[in-house]
């Protein structure tokens, strides 16, 4: 019976983890054709069927999931072997845009956390002008942000679409003042907001600035206010009224990584965090 590869290991978790062969591709920096040789070379191997593969789909077969953990325990007693007399752990500084965070927070963590037990995480939510500062200043090795105006570099790993959002109780009678509902500046969306109802001659009153988008997003389920979010991020119980009230439309976004990473296993923690964000923001 041959070996088990190492690298077609990690091609199978990383399949397992973002039920995709394109996104998996993506996070191992290869291409699909090559993940896929590796899975049917590892089927074959262990004479099971580890995946389901459809046209919209990949998931694991019972068989591939109980190989899943084995497989982990394998990369992890792997990796443990090459890291020899090196620190036991490496440290991953991540910074996030709150208006960039969203949903993707929980899997994003989830998938990181996942990937392997030499590395630990530190988030920052934030501003991404703030962000980028701290980038700039070694103060974070990565940022997930919206393209800031003049910063080049950088990987698009989304764009997003902005709408007004409210609770579906909320009023507004044209030629009243708009009751906003926003981030405090430096907030790229707040300014995107105010210089779209300015060209379009509407006049606004911000009635609540929060702290942070789930701030935001309080005053706006509690009918307080229109939200200018990112559509990506808007939770259930709020409804776009920009084209009921023929509100501006708001400009897309591209939602940027950059990294100051250099090291193998860090740069792959990117890679899979890039690709994970691409398949829930898709």
């Amino acid at each position: 019976m041959s070996d088990l590869d190492i690298t077609t290991v990690k091609a199978f978790l990383r399949v397992a983890e973002l039920q995709s062969f394109t996104r998996a591709a993506e996070a191992l920096g290869t291409t699909q054709a090559a993940i896929s040789m590796k899975l049917q070379r590892l089927e074959a191997l262990l004479g099971q069927r580890l995946v389901e593969r459809s046209p919209r789909a990949v998931s694991l077969t019972a068989d591939g999931t109980a190989f899943q953990p084995r497989a982990r325990a394998l990369i992890e007693a792997h990796d443990r072997a090459l890291a020899g007399d090196r620190p036991a752990t490496q440290r991953l500084r991540l910074g996030i845009s709150d208006h960039a965070a969203g949903p993707e927070l929980v899997p994003l963590l989830a998938q990181l956390d996942a990937m392997s037990s030499r590395l630990t995480f530190g988030v920052t939510i934030g501003f991404s002008p703030t962000l980028l500062d701290a980038l700039d200043a070694a103060e974070l090795d990565a940022v997930i942000v919206r393209q800031e105006a003049g910063r080049r570099g950088g990987e698009n790993i989304a764009v997003d679409d902005y709408g007004w959002f409210a609770a579906p109780r909320f009023r507004w009678t044209k030629g009243e003042p708009l009751r906003l509902a926003s981030l405090a500046p430096p907030c790229g969306v707040r300014a995107l907001a105010l210089r779209a109802l300015d060209k379009a001659r509407i006049a606004s009153h911000e009635v609540f600035v929060g702290g942070g988008v789930t701030a935001v997003v309080a005053a706006a389920l509690a009918g307080l206010a229109v939200a200018p979010l990112a559509k990506r991020i808007a939770p259930p119980g709020l409804v776009d009224v920009g084209p009921a009230h023929d509100l501006p439309r708001l400009p897309t976004s591209k939602v940027m990584l950059h990294s100051q990473v250099s090291d193998p296993e860090r740069l792959a923690a990117l890679r899979t965090l890039a690709a994970t964000f691409r398949k829930i923001a898709g």
